[in-house]
């Protein structure tokens, strides 16, 4: 004999119930969406490549050695074997949520002739 915990509820009493959980389900998923629009997305702020200081930049002049740069300057942020003679340095900075001051993108290219710079191109 089964006790009242192992008698199996009739199959229209778990279509009843599978219908409940799916409405409240709905229920629940529908009310927090849309507190969830009303949240700030926090935004934390991003700064890549080489910080290119302008007194720094301001020093890079034609007739210097590659090492005489990247003393300078640091290591190059991409250096193109196609283009062996040219140095590019970018800096890039993405303020967060909470950070005053607009998005700010800085590039530098250094051109060398014989390991030594022949021009510097600066640009925003």
């Amino acid at each position: 004999m089964r006790s009242v915990y192992q008698r199996r509820l009739p199959v229209h009493m778990h279509r009843i119930l599978a219908c409940a959980l799916v409405g409240a389900s709905l229920t629940l998923g529908a009310g927090c969406s849309s507190t969830i629009e009303h949240l700030p997305v926090y935004k934390i702020k991003v700064r890549q490549g080489n910080y290119l200081d302008a007194s720094a930049v301001s020093a890079v002049h034609p007739g210097m050695s590659r090492r005489e740069v990247q003393t300078l300057l640091g290591t190059p942020l991409i250096v193109d074997p196609l283009h062996q003679g040219r140095w590019d340095y970018v800096y890039l900075y993405r303020p967060g949520t909470y950070d005053s001051g607009e998005a700010e993108e800085r590039r530098l290219t250094v051109f060398f002739d014989r390991d030594v710079v022949a021009r510097v191109e600066t640009g925003s």
